[in-house]
């Protein structure tokens, strides 16, 4: 059992070495650049790292939703319950959006459409992935919205997204990704508009709808208490790599990348009294202009030789738990 719900053995999704790269007037950003890990149904994998890691473009990739041009998937398998998804056509790809694999994204009034009523746009999913009668559509939408506790849900139907709060848009957004039942959910930073008190209900919304289907559920988040709440596994993403990934308790306990260690750093402490917050010297570098070796490098506090001139492995820190750093060599 995962956080209540029921884990299987096989993964539900298997990402491997998958690579995503964008031309541009200044070069090839490799935003993605031989990514791997796998998701179990009932389980959760937190995806974390700096602003433009390749988080965002990491679950683009597995939507098959990055704009060509400039963006391609180079190379790569993207296996959901076996199926390699890379290899499908548009048409075949649009039947799997929805129905088998949603993205929750991270601003509502981005996917949702203002001059459609909300009841329109949960009711839309449901008909293209489903075939059952309008009345029955309708019905569902309702049921739907109910289950993510929209108030007074049958007059919301009605209502236009602008009519609605940041927390309720958010929940509805929710809705339309699980009105078809995925197996797999992608929440990209869906608490990031929402205060406190909303986002500590939109979470415990999220884990109730897991524990309902055991859907396997990868969180995008910058936010180490969420990941520490919601998630199983935890992968830290570093200039379009994953540099390091294991339980929460591996990465909370024993973080074994100096860029984990200066993330968990970073995170404000109550029971520390401090000058000054502590910060990660330097900056992400330039996707299209990568160093030699490792490109945590230049911030690295333990940085050798090697490591400004040969990319480290992956090693085994244990058995589910792994580091690209030559620190472990």
């Amino acid at each position: 059992m995962i956080n209540g719900t029921q884990a299987t053995d096989q993964p539900i999704l298997e990402v491997k070495d998958l690579r995503t790269y964008f031309q541009t007037r200044w070069g090839t950003v490799k935003a993605v650049d031989g990514v791997s890990f796998d998701l179990h149904r009932g389980e959760t994998l937190g995806l974390v790292g700096e602003s433009g890691s390749g988080k965002s473009v990491t679950m683009l990739s597995l939507m098959q939703l990055i704009p060509i041009p400039p963006g391609r998937i180079v190379s790569g398998e993207i296996l959901l319950d076996g199926e390699n998804l890379l290899e499908l056509t548009e048409d075949q790809m649009s039947k799997v959006r929805g129905s088998q694999i949603a993205l929750i994204i991270q601003d509502p009034m981005t996917s949702l459409n203002p001059v459609f009523s909300i009841g329109n746009q949960v009711m839309e999913a449901i008909k293209i992935h489903q075939d059952i009668p309008r009345k029955s559509v309708w019905e569902k939408a309702l049921d739907v919205l109910r289950k993510v506790n929209i108030p007074a849900a049958e007059t919301r139907m009605r209502d236009y997204p602008h009519q609605m709060s940041g927390g309720m848009r958010q929940r509805v957004v929710g809705a339309i990704s699980i009105s078809c039942q995925p197996s797999v959910l992608i929440a990209d930073e869906p608490t990031t508009s929402l205060d406190v008190t909303i986002q500590a209900q939109y979470l415990k919304l999220l884990k109730e709808l897991q524990r309902e289907s055991n859907l396997g559920l990868i969180f995008i988040t910058h936010d180490f208490g969420i990941v520490a709440k919601m998630c199983d596994k935890v992968a830290v993403m570093y200039a379009g790599k994953i540099v390091e990934q294991g339980t929460v308790r591996d990465i909370f306990n024993h973080p074994s990348h100096p860029y984990t260690e200066a993330l968990l750093a970073s995170v404000p402490k109550l029971e520390e009294d401090v000058d000054r917050l502590y910060s990660i010297e330097g900056q992400p570098p330039a996707l299209h202009d990568l160093p030699p070796g490792c490109p945590f490098a230049p911030r690295c506090p333990y940085v050798m030789e090697q490591c400004r001139e040969e990319y480290p492995p992956v090693f085994q820190v244990d058995e589910a738990h792994s580091a690209a750093c030559w620190r472990l060599a």
